[in-house]
């Protein structure tokens, strides 16, 4: 690929940016419209949840492949595909007549958006070469992805409650067009130099692991553990895990190399995205029931709230960028599990949902915490691999990230459903059904904090040397400076 200017580069960017901004809005922006959706379509709990995880369950698992597909066949060629289908996914979604056509919708909307992630990262890899110069830019990327995803509750707030919870699916068609025409006229073709070939295997092996895990945990608290089809599911997904092990063990390309997790910040930044997003997921999915169905909030009032989480992570998430490309990512770690593990300790110890102080105050630390994790999870998975494998590496992170979120709604709503059941009043139980779902989310930010910590530093430096080394890269491991901090000699 020839070399761009800085303004082209800058408008590469910026295109890429931008639809990444309707697909991590999407993702959080329609937990503030599920009490409507509730009273439309008149739906259980575990159908809200459907309605959240069918789109993370299948972003999570077509990312790797359309990941690899761009490297084969063309980078710009899969985004703007990616776009075209996520915008048409969205006008299907706005005119749902059911919460099952609604999901169906939201499938063909994951499709599209698991074109536009990992691609546009690698696009992003692949434009901005020198170390320090990716790492600004995986900055901005970072930055872009935390304030999408916490402004999604008050954008979604007042969609709600001015036109309706089907105008959030509207705003993603402008934008997606205009991505669209943008990205024809100024991102440059490229592909990987070697591509990797399809494994039609281990993706079959990935979409039964995640739909069957999802399945078990959502249903569980409906239909019971001694459901046959819930304990089926959970077979399913331990016999899916196990093959999908010893495929990618044998196979000469598999889905996801292996060897990969060599790469102790590889590894640690994987954990830490699984950890801080599902973190998230449960957070937004708990308090958006909560101000609406217990406080009585409407959609607007209930963004409103959740403001103070949307504001921090807005003045943090940059903070976190440049962070990382001056010090590296252990100290916004660092930060991040510590702010978000006093965020839930809050409401798991103390009640934070009681009292309004207690609640702001849980808010922000939150709003912390999530705008510092999200930049070095993406630098630190893809600094330490060589260009050639960007596409597969972020691919990898940025599916640990849908992963986590869709464990997390899938888990915390089913502690949840599991405490307020039929005989027990929503409102008055509420607080009490909710506090061991914080435990939870409390153990996730502590993992944030913890891996943070032990996956960074000399020796992860050196790892993640030694791993892009096995490759065989076109170019040596980047300074490990730009993957943690310190020197790897």
């Amino acid at each position: 690929m020839p070399e761009l200017s800085p303004r082209r580069r800058l408008a590469v960017l910026a295109i890429c940016c931008l639809s990444l901004l309707i697909v991590s809005l999407d993702n959080t922006i329609l937990n503030v419209a599920l009490p409507s959706l509730q009273r439309d379509f008149h739906s259980s709990l575990s159908g809200l949840q459907w309605a959240i995880d069918a789109y993370l369950i299948v972003l999570a698992s077509l990312l790797l492949l359309s990941g690899s597909t761009a490297d084969r066949i063309g980078r710009r060629r899969v985004f703007q595909t990616g776009l075209a289908l996520f915008s048409v996914g969205s006008v299907l979604c706005s005119l749902a007549p059911s919460l099952g056509l609604l999901v169906a919708a939201r499938v063909v909307q994951a499709v599209g958006g698991s074109m536009l992630n990992p691609v546009a990262m690698s696009i992003i890899t692949n434009v901005f070469t020198g170390p320090r110069e990716r790492a600004r830019a995986i900055g901005v990327w970072g930055a872009v992805v935390g304030l999408s995803m916490a402004m999604g509750p008050l954008v979604g707030g007042l969609l709600v409650d001015s036109v309706g919870w089907r105008s959030i699916f509207w705003l993603n068609v402008p934008i997606g067009l205009a991505a669209l025409v943008l990205t024809a006229l100024f991102v440059p073709e490229s592909r990987a130099p070697r591509p990797r070939r399809p494994d039609p295997l281990g993706q079959a092996f990935m979409i039964l692991l995640l739909g069957t895990l999802t399945f078990a945990i959502i249903e569980a608290p409906g239909r019971g553990l001694a459901d046959p089809a819930v304990y089926g599911a959970a077979l399913v997904a331990a016999a899916s895990l196990a093959g999908f092990v010893v495929h990618a063990l044998r196979a000469p390309e598999p889905l996801i190399d292996l060897r990969f997790f060599r790469s102790v910040p590889f590894s640690g930044a994987t954990l830490i995205a699984v950890s801080g997003f599902a973190a998230l997921g449960g957070f937004l999915f708990l308090n958006t029931l909560y101000l609406q169905n217990v406080r009585g909030l409407s959609a607007l009032h209930a963004g409103l709230f959740l403001l103070p989480m949307a504001a921090m992570t807005a003045v943090t998430a940059p903070l976190s960028g440049r962070l990382v490309g001056g010090r590296g990512p252990r100290l916004p770690l660092q930060i991040a599990g510590a702010a978000m593990l006093a965020s839930g300790l809050l409401f798991a110890a103390f009640d934070a949902e009681t009292r309004d102080a207690t609640l702001f105050a849980a808010y922000v630390l939150f709003g912390i915490g999530f705008g510092m994790v999200n930049s070095p999870i993406t630098n630190t998975a893809v600094s330490g691999m060589p260009r050639a494998q960007a596409g597969v590496a972020a691919a990898v992170a940025s599916t640990s990230r849908q992963i986590g979120q869709a464990l997390g709604v899938a888990v915390i709503g089913a502690v949840l459903a599991a405490g307020t059941s039929a005989e027990h009043p929503a409102a008055s139980a509420f607080v009490s059904a909710a506090r061991p779902a914080y435990w939870i989310l409390a153990g996730c930010a502590a993992a944030v904090l913890v891996l943070g910590t032990a996956t960074t530093g000399r020796r992860a430096a050196r790892s993640a040397a030694r791993t892009a080394d096995l490759f065989g890269g076109d170019e040596p491991a980047p300074d490990a400076r730009d993957v943690t901090g310190a020197s790897a000699r």
